[in-house]
């Protein structure tokens, strides 16, 4: 909102970020696109065309201990997560129950002969 009020109304940037309760770093502030992030990107996406079934925890151990890249666990699944690479979770199958015997019907009172209670 401070940035629409500078360029429309062509007031001061600090009394833009005055009004909207903002500091001027947060004003200024514009994320670098990483080359690394680019990296990390190209590598998880080969990683799981040649594996398929390999989730966000393998691909990490690999490149973690196999390739022994430096990338943070966050940062690799924060780019993963942008990728749309998460596998879905598969249902788990249910037992196919054979069909139980039918009860039997007592033919007695179920005591024994001689232990009455």
């Amino acid at each position: 909102m401070a940035k629409q009020a500078v360029t429309a109304r062509g007031i001061s940037i600090r009394l833009a970020c005055e009004v909207f309760t903002v500091s001027e770093t947060c004003y200024r502030y514009e994320p670098k696109r990483d080359a690394e992030n680019d990296r990390i990107a190209d590598w998880l996406i080969r990683l799981t065309d040649n594996q398929r079934n390999w989730g966000f925890g393998l691909c990490y151990l690999y490149l973690r201990n196999v390739k022994s890249f430096p990338w943070n666990h966050k940062r690799v699944y924060r780019i993963y997560r942008e990728l749309e690479l998460n596998l879905r979770i598969k249902p788990r199958k249910r037992l196919q129950r054979e069909r139980p015997e039918p009860l039997l019907v007592p033919t007695g009172s179920g005591l024994v002969d001689g232990l009455h209670a």
